[in-house]
């Protein structure tokens, strides 16, 4: 009979250990699964908040730049040292846009 309760205790040692084991590895995945997720959603948050068009001062001229780009893809006419203290302090900073019709009428206004 001695035998058979060490048999019992053993099967149900061994039965919780893997029960336990299971459920730290499902923890451990939904965790890894959960960061993923979590980083992917920032990721896309800071794409969204960043401007597609900016217009700052760029090497002496007020530049267009597009999401993403160290380059300007075009430049302003106006000249940044005719501009108020007030724009050329925005223009340092960055001025962002977020659509085509936004842009270009900062920019008739900007030039006229």
């Amino acid at each position: 009979m001695e035998m058979r309760f060490d048999r019992r205790i053993y099967f149900t040692l061994v039965s919780a250990v893997t029960a336990a084991g299971f459920i730290v590895i499902c923890t451990l995945g939904q965790t890894v699964h959960s960061h993923k997720v979590e980083t992917r959603l920032a990721a896309a948050a800071d794409e969204e908040r960043e401007p597609l068009y900016t217009v700052r001062e760029y090497e002496g001229r007020i530049g267009v730049f597009c999401r993403g780009n160290a380059q300007p893809f075009r430049y302003a006419q106006a000249d940044p040292g005719l501009l108020p203290e007030y724009d050329r302090e925005q223009l340092r900073e960055g001025i962002g846009f977020d659509n085509e019709e936004e842009l270009r009428a900062y920019l008739e206004d900007m030039e006229s």
